[in-house]
């Protein structure tokens, strides 16, 4: 990215995005203070979990319910604030686990949704960047992520470590090696991608009326997160699907002009990935791939299916960022946006 005379990224969002590896190996070296975390969920046995968010930090909640139900085998379900603030009901969370993921931890909807659970009979986590913020006071306990500062209104760092922070949670509740494994390695794959140049697709964008963005299991969550940032940074309608559903209805709406690009992590979900992105060629649409023997984008090879669809948003957000400035917009100001959305 274009840098000033300081020789440091021109945005904040550039330079978000280069500080997530080295906080990353700050939030997987804290798994002893997020293990007593862990036992407390495990000592309550919860009978399945509700996760909460908006946004990017709902998108971080998509892959954390992938996480838990692979992981953990519980029945996960995403909360719905308007029950609680708009129709004034009460759900039974007798024996729930509820998860509150907040960058801010300030907005009034997901605040109230936490107390009414936890109100409710529900064991409530809130995973925030700040910690003295009222979501982190409403909740049974909190799992700081240690983000830092973050400037830019499009959230990069806090998504990250947002995930990083619910993987280091289940491998704790699992004692899963081959989590715990992947998860060592993750600062040092993080820091590697950022050496991945996506500009290809980026520059796709650029033109683009519209752009598609597809995965399946774990990297269904990074890919409404990276359809998200394409949106609010890029002013372009963007969509993030199932590489499933995609086959479906949407496919009607891919053209040439509109760009798919297609994550794979190499797990039991990677056939059915490499289906679409076969269909989607033959066709002569515009694909681009990471991921996986056939990608097209640069990638640093695979390894652990949880954790690689995390690393692919540093390449995917760079690649925003660039095409951002390419369009002549700011990418730490987007239109009609603000750091904290109040919401009811």
């Amino acid at each position: 990215s274009v840098s000033n005379g300081a020789n440091r990224p021109a945005t904040a969002m550039a330079r978000e995005i280069a500080e997530i590896p080295a906080a990353a190996a700050r939030l997987v070296g804290r798994s002893d203070e997020i293990a007593a975390i862990a036992d407390r969920i495990r000592a309550f046995r919860p009978r399945a979990v509700v996760v909460c968010g908006r946004g990017s930090s709902g998108n971080a909640g998509v892959y954390l319910r992938y996480l838990i139900e692979t992981q953990m085998q519980l029945l996960v379900s995403s909360a719905a604030p308007s029950i609680v603030t708009a129709y004034r009901r009460t759900p039974d969370m007798r024996g729930a686990f509820f998860v509150l993921i907040s960058q801010s931890g300030r907005s009034p909807d997901l605040v109230s949704t936490t107390e009414v659970a936890r109100e409710a009979g529900a064991l409530t986590l809130a995973i925030v960047n700040d910690d003295r913020s009222p979501a982190a006071d409403a909740a049974d306990l909190v799992l700081p992520i240690g983000a830092g500062p973050e400037h830019a209104v499009a959230a990069t760092k806090t998504v990250v470590l947002s995930m990083i922070a619910g993987a280091v949670l289940v491998a704790g509740i699992t004692h899963d090696g081959g989590l715990r494994d992947g998860l060592r390695r993750l600062p040092e794959r993080l820091q590697s991608a950022l050496g991945c140049d996506w500009s290809q697709w980026g520059n796709s964008l650029v033109s683009a009326p519209a752009a598609f963005v597809a995965a399946r299991g774990y990297g269904l969550g990074t890919s409404r997160e990276i359809a998200l940032k394409v949106t609010e940074t890029l002013r372009l309608p963007a969509l993030g699907y199932s590489a499933a559903e995609l086959r479906h209805g949407p496919r009607a709406a891919i053209t040439p002009d509109t760009p798919v690009l297609v994550l794979r992590q190499n797990d039991e979900t990677a056939s059915g990935v490499d289906l679409l992105v076969h269909d989607l060629r033959e066709a002569n649409e515009t694909v681009f791939l990471a991921g996986g023997p056939e990608c097209t984008l640069p990638w640093i090879g695979d390894d652990h299916p949880a954790f690689d669809p995390i690393v692919m948003l540093l390449p995917a957000y760079k690649a925003i960022e660039a095409a951002a400035r390419q369009r002549g917009l700011d990418p730490d100001r987007p239109e009609h946006l603000s750091k904290i959305t109040q919401t009811l």
